[in-house]
């Protein structure tokens, strides 16, 4: 955890003076989240961005492994069994002409409020690179190793550019994806907060924030005993990095003990909504995330795992589906009641599709393997219309039919009502001129930004 607490220089701008790293806070006796993460908070320089944002937070629901587009949000029941396997009774949603996997009757419900884009591409179908392009926009084997949008939005929209809040401006739930450096160059300062715990269990075990086997009032009698002891502060009241130190272990508490550590604390959440959602770690997962960015948290990412499935994949799906349609579902509605859903985008989708032919043969036994020339993505809020589907797959969901759309185009879309510019510069360590989103020059493709469903 130390190499990962050091603070990068990378979003520094020269001549600004040197501030508490989260190496020294750790020294200095603030462990944890607390100590890795607010130490992050002093005398930085602001970033502007040059658009008008619509949106000002993500979340993100990484389905792992790769979700199939037939099987989810893409149905070819004409196709016949080799392709649609049982699911061939796809179902009529809210808004006119889209459909959606029998299985999502909620999410049919919801049509109203999300866009399907149906023609994503890239063509890779190996996790790492697929992850890495689906994620950073570039294509990988390259010298450099370019962040994620989770990173460049913690650096465009977070403490650098003005984001004053205790918790983290980027946080996964509950573990980082593990497939590819999150933060690339702009550094660790940039990686995203891992909470670890599941939010589905009795208690959220937030790591750094609650200590197992420590009631509040223990916590609480450390603080009091540090203060006491800590007579270098009472000693250099007048130092600034004295001072500086003492505001950050005051934060650092207010995350642990005060209202900033009491958004992971879901037993304040009615009953009936937890229900609603579903009480199993992706449900909860949703839920948690619309808790932070109701608190201003700028992106979310759920690492929803489970979507690898070479066999039995239609067993599978009978237990995935109905737990995706819950919590996504209630996440939109919950969201658009709360009256977050207009500046908060949702993203659900994965580093590919799966192949559209189903292997029926042992060993695979109904598997469909990875897929990277057609898959789908769902977007909503934050700018992004809804009752809406960009893009279309031939009839048997093989190839892209029309409005090819490549990562790129979908991540330059999402900073564009962030109120990122995509040609925004990126602080890069060697001085390498890098925007957000790439240049032509760089030799990745694209069709454009979906303008088409963006408001």
């Amino acid at each position: 955890m130390n190499e990962e607490c050091q603070t990068s220089q990378a979003g520094r701008t020269a001549g600004q003076p040197n501030t508490l790293s989260r190496r020294a806070a750790l020294r200095l006796g603030l462990g944890g989240a607390a100590g890795c993460l607010l130490a992050d908070k002093l005398a930085l320089p602001t970033l502007a961005t040059a658009r008008q944002a619509t949106a000002k937070s993500v979340i993100q629901i990484w389905m792992w492994g790769g979700p199939c587009h037939l099987d989810t949000f893409d149905p070819k029941p004409d196709a016949g069994n080799d392709y649609a396997g049982p699911f061939t009774k796809p179902l009529a949603t809210n808004v006119a002409g889209v459909r959606v996997c029998e299985l999502l009757p909620l999410l049919a419900k919801q049509a109203d409020k999300y866009s399907l884009i149906r023609s994503m591409s890239h063509g890779n179908n190996g996790h790492e690179t697929a992850s890495y392009i689906v994620q950073t926009g570039r294509a990988s084997g390259g010298r450099e190793v370019f962040p994620g949008v989770g990173a460049v939005v913690s650096l465009l929209k977070g403490y650098d550019a003005g984001y004053h809040g205790l918790l983290p401006p980027y946080i996964v739930l509950t573990e980082v994806q593990g497939r590819f450096s999150e933060a690339g160059f702009l550094g660790s300062r940039h990686k995203p907060f891992a909470t670890g715990g599941d939010p589905g269990a009795q208690r959220f075990m937030v790591e750094g924030v609650i200590a197992p086997g420590i009631s509040d009032e223990r916590q609480k009698s450390r603080r009091e005993l540090l203060r006491k002891l800590n007579t270098l502060e009472h000693a250099m009241k007048s130092d600034p990095n004295i001072t500086a130190l003492g505001k950050c272990q005051t934060e650092a508490y207010e995350m642990i003990l005060g209202d900033a550590g009491k958004v992971f604390d879901l037993a304040q959440e009615k009953d009936e909504l937890r229900e609603r959602y579903g009480r199993n770690t992706f449900g909860q997962s949703c839920l948690m995330a619309r808790r932070l960015v109701e608190r201003g948290v700028p992106y979310v990412t759920i690492n929803y795992k489970g979507w690898d499935t070479h066999k039995q994949h239609f067993q599978t799906m009978r237990r995935k589906l109905p737990e995706l349609d819950k919590g996504l579902a209630t996440l939109l509605d919950d969201l658009s009641q709360r009256g977050l859903l207009g500046s908060t985008i949702v993203w659900c989708g994965g580093e590919f599709g799966r192949t559209p032919k189903v292997q029926w043969e042992p060993p695979w036994n109904g598997g469909r393997n990875h897929f990277g020339k057609c898959f789908s993505a769902l977007v909503s809020g934050g700018g992004f219309k809804g009752g809406q589907f960009l893009g279309a797959s031939d009839k048997r969901g093989e190839e892209v039919a029309e409005r090819l759309v490549h990562p790129s185009d979908l991540i330059g879309s999402m900073y564009e009502l962030l109120g990122i510019d995509p040609e925004a510069k990126l602080p890069h360590p060697q001085g390498l001129d890098v925007r957000a989103v790439p240049s032509p020059g760089e030799g990745v493709k694209t069709g454009g930004l979906l303008r088409e469903i963006m408001a």
